[in-house]
């Protein structure tokens, strides 16, 4: 007999209902009642050979609050209205089965709606208002906030995107090609000079996203909700930033995270890349255990030797992470492990690997309100043998609190921090961490030196070069990319058509691909690493000044990049 069934708790007092079973409708719309502040979907029984069941939260609108995803591996969904600001009333929430027996051959005409009985305690004070709950979002008018509803508003402010204020939205600008989404990400140089003006205005700068803004009338418009029979299946992620690309052999990455069109993160939260013909693999539902809640600002870094990724921290509108998740690449399934020792939340940090351990530098951390979001000038490792987390010391010249920078591992005896800002200062100072005497010391360099950024690239080329790419500096996307040389600690400037295009948020690595690149006889006497012939670099998503999140996947070879500085 098939048991399976989806069931929802609306509230923190309500039962579960039972919103799909084997004898009934393969979608339902519910809509959900405005005393209702939380909400736990969940499945029950054998999948068989059920997909998935996606889940949306709408608002009156018929725009995405949040969405998520029951798997066979992933049983259980949960929101709070604390957590999405776009949550007010009117909410209804859909949930349609993929795979299996319930599949329908037309199922969006046997949609069903499903009425939730409210439910009224005796004798108890009313829940807080919508008003309440939302309808103060500056810091400093939480300020005015005590009791319990400082502690439902205590998450940070900071993780916001610069043009995401609830009371500014931007029009949406649309898409001119079928690799980037509309949104717009940074603001033009005026609005940011007014921000900088104040502290306040500063801080608003400094969090990218999150936050997601309220919807203008012309948003509303332009959005139409489609049916499950007008979506085509995608054969590459969507348009976004903030995500995470992570190799894990020779011919594969791991792209995980991110956030793109309307503030909204990625309903295909994670995909497999083959380097060999380019293509990707939709991978959310191939892995089993519990699949890390989506985020944005986290880290993933793969270790070679254990074969797993490692992904640690990040943030979701209001809320922030200090959770390590694992992806065993060999057996293909997720586990969450349970540390020991202290780390604070943290999103927009560096992860770096050596010798097994995981070394985290810097990064935003929320403090209670009305307090503004600090950044951190910490160094913590986890050790994934002991499953702990420790604060080395560390001696030397020590870079300032950051956020948005970027970590390079040299030689596996050096690690390269440039870049990163602390509202409202951006930087493009450079430090070493020297791993055998755990000393910091500022790196004096020559040449023309990236100016200050943040959230821009980085990959290393070899066992001396680097290089950084595009990157955001308060007021627009960069496009420059510049490669440091540590026997000579001099910069070098390179201009490339194939890196011409102004990206924040993006992912940048090195990989074999099974591309063919010619080159002239003059660059084939170069006396070049011959390992270097076949590594290729990836740059992937992003977002530009135009309000667009990229999709598309650019190459560059990386011994183009070595002959060109050749030739500077």
């Amino acid at each position: 007999m098939d048991d399976f069934a989806v069931y929802a708790v609306f509230g923190v007092n309500g039962s579960p209902q039972r919103l799909l079973g084997a004898d009934g409708s393969s979608r339902v719309r519910v809509a959900v009642p405005p005393s209702v502040h939380q909400v736990v979907l969940f499945s029950s029984g054998q999948w068989g050979e059920r997909i998935c069941v996606n889940a949306e939260l709408n608002d009156a609108d018929r725009i995405p609050i949040t969405i998520g995803k029951l798997t066979p591996y992933n049983k259980c969904l949960s929101w709070e209205q604390w957590e999405e600001e776009t949550w007010t009333h009117s909410v209804t929430l859909i949930v349609t089965l993929e795979g299996g027996n319930l599949m329908k051959n037309n199922w969006s005409d046997t949609e069903f709606i499903f009425a939730v009985k409210e439910y009224t305690p005796k004798d108890t004070v009313a829940p807080p208002t919508t008003r309440e709950l939302n309808g103060k979002r500056k810091r400093e008018k939480i300020a005015d906030y005590d009791g319990d509803e400082n502690e439902v508003m205590k998450r940070g402010e900071e993780n916001t995107c610069a043009t995401g204020s609830a009371e500014k939205t931007t029009p949406v600008r649309k898409a001119k090609g079928p690799t980037k989404v509309g949104q717009k990400l940074f603001t033009s140089g005026g609005e940011t000079t007014k921000m900088k003006g104040t502290a306040n205005g500063a801080e608003e700068v400094q969090g990218i996203v999150g936050r997601t803004p309220l919807q203008s009338a012309s948003r509303v418009k332009s959005r139409q909700t489609k049916t499950p029979t007008q979506a085509a299946p995608l054969v590459g992620p969507s348009g976004r930033w903030g995500q995470t690309l992570c190799p894990i052999d020779a011919q594969t990455a791991i792209l995980i995270g991110g956030q793109g069109s309307r503030m909204h993160f990625c309903k295909d939260p994670m995909w497999k890349l083959c380097t060999e013909d380019k293509s990707w693999v939709a991978a959310e539902t191939l892995a089993k255990g519990p699949t890390p809640e989506a985020r944005i600002g986290h880290t993933a870094i793969y270790d070679p030797d254990s074969k797993r990724i490692f992904v640690f921290g990040g943030s979701k509108n209001k809320k922030w992470f200090n959770d390590v998740h694992i992806l065993d690449t060999q057996s293909w399934k997720w586990t969450m492990v349970e540390a020991q020792g202290k780390v604070p939340p943290l999103a927009y940090h560096s992860c770096s690997m050596f010798r097994g351990e995981l070394f985290v530098f810097g990064g935003v951390f929320p403090r209670p309100n009305p307090e503004p979001d600090g950044c951190s000038d910490s160094l913590y490792i986890f050790d994934p043998h002991l499953s702990i987390w420790y604060e080395p010391i560390v001696t030397g010249d020590k870079p300032s609190p950051r956020s948005g920078h970027s970590a390079c591992v040299m030689q596996e005896r050096k690690i390269y921090v440039f870049g990163g800002w602390d509202t409202p200062v951006c930087y493009n100072d450079m430090y070493m961490l020297d791993l055998g005497l755990m000393e910091f010391s500022a790196v004096k360099s020559t040449g023309k030196a990236p100016s200050p950024r943040s959230w821009h690239g980085s990959a290393v080329l070899s066992d001396t070069k680097f290089l950084i790419h595009g990157g955001y500096n308060g007021n627009n996307a960069l496009s420059d990319t510049f490669i440091f040389d540590i026997d000579t600690n001099s910069w070098t400037e390179l201009t490339l058509p194939e890196l011409s295009v102004p990206r924040a948020g993006h992912s940048i690595i090195t990989m074999e691909t099974a591309s063919c690149h010619h080159f002239s006889e003059e660059d084939e006497d170069m006396n070049m690493d011959v390992g270097q012939v076949s590594r290729t670099l990836l740059v992937f998503g992003g977002g530009d000044n135009e309000g667009n999140f990229y999709s598309d996947l650019m190459t560059v070879s990386v011994k183009e990049l070595l002959s060109a500085i050749e030739r500077e």
